[in-house]
């Protein structure tokens, strides 16, 4: 059996200790990492030097390790399957989640394929969450990481299962604390680098500017609308918000307002009272299974509609091409275009693209 793994190497603490962790297991160990966008991809050529930046630490750290590094340029898949769709779905009103884009087409597609062609095994990575075969169901299970305040299986939801039997997470069962220990002690570069916090495309945080940027159009303005039917106001276009959204409305009233629609037929962004933010249901679109090959029957599960939300109890059932979640207690700011993803217990069941929410 091979013990060949291609590590993904960001040029962050996590990885480089994954790829530590990896040879003291001993496998025998490529790194790599993905040049994913240029700054003339995102209009901010200043981004181009945290890129250049990453690759170098990266590097160096494969140079402690004795290992060979590799740059792989996925700057054509990221620009089409990540940077494309997140500005479309923005423009056709719903809220994108990129991280899991990039890790259905990114890492564990195009990086993983290019792992299998140098002829690696396997692609490691520095996610915290684990992967078990069960002998008994015959599969591949995706489970939340031990360290519970840094789960990523919730960003995993996606893989399949011949991906996941090609996948290694070796800090699956240890706390950032202990990473940062271990890349210290192994005197890298990136022991004390800060984590990054920011979509890695949108850098300043501003994704209505970059839509703007790359667009070359300004968004069209409309009006802020009352669930009652009342015009409170201009808003500066549908991009700027999303649902849940109570900061910088810019608008006076009696009690604070949140965001609750988005009417891209009409360009008027639905606004009013905390309350009208439940819901009681979801539908759920292009879902993937892990726990299960499908779901042909209604399931128990907990859900969660955020990455840093707790999971609450709900049944799911197909429903079309779709999937209903139906949470026993109503679900505040459901957003058409984020991620819900089922568990049981500790294991991932699956997940899928928000579709709409169900009020009544």
């Amino acid at each position: 059996m091979s013990r060949k793994v291609l590590a993904a190497m960001s040029g962050g603490v996590d990885s480089s200790a994954a790829a530590l962790m990896l040879l003291r297991q001993g496998y025998e160990v490529v790194g790599a990492t993905a040049r994913m966008f240029g700054g003339e991809d995102i209009g901010l050529p200043g981004a181009a030097l945290n890129i250049e930046r990453d690759i170098k630490d990266a590097q160096a750290v494969a140079a402690k390790l004795g290992i060979e590094h590799k740059v792989v340029d996925l700057c054509g898949c990221f620009r089409s399957k990540v940077i494309r769709h997140f500005i479309e779905e923005y423009q056709c009103g719903r809220t994108p989640n990129p991280c899991v884009d990039c890790n259905k087409y990114i890492k564990f597609g195009a990086l993983l394929d290019y792992a299998k062609a140098l002829g690696c095994d396997y692609l490691a990575t520095g996610h915290y969450a684990r992967i078990f075969y069960d002998e008994e169901r015959g599969r591949w299970l995706l489970a939340r990481g031990e360290d519970r305040r840094k789960d990523q299986s919730y960003m995993l939801f996606s893989l399949t299962q011949e991906q996941l039997a090609h996948v290694l997470l070796p800090l699956a069962e240890v706390s950032k604390d202990e990473i940062r220990q271990t890349a210290e002690a192994a005197g890298l570069v990136t022991a004390q680098k800060p984590d990054s916090q920011d979509i890695c495309f949108v850098p300043d945080g501003d994704y209505a500017g970059l839509i703007e940027r790359v667009e070359k159009v300004q968004p069209a303005a409309g009006n802020f609308v009352h669930i009652n039917g009342q015009v409170l106001g201009r808003h500066k276009g549908m991009i700027n918000y999303t649902i849940g959204q109570r900061k910088g409305l810019g608008i006076a009233y009696e009690y604070p307002l949140y965001v609750i629609d988005k009417d891209m037929a009409s360009g008027n962004v639905i606004v009013g009272p905390q309350e009208a933010l439940f819901a009681k249901a979801l539908l759920a679109e292009n879902c993937n299974f892990i726990m299960i090959d499908k779901l042909d029957a209604p399931l128990r599960v907990t859900a969660k509609t955020r990455y840093r939300q707790e999971d609450v109890p709900a049944t799911i059932e197909p429903c079309g091409d779709c999937v209903k979640v139906t949470f026993d207690e109503p679900m505040r700011a459901v957003t058409p275009g984020q991620t819900v993803v089922f568990y049981s217990g500790e294991y991932v069941v699956g997940g899928g693209i928000i579709k709409t929410a169900l009020k009544e």
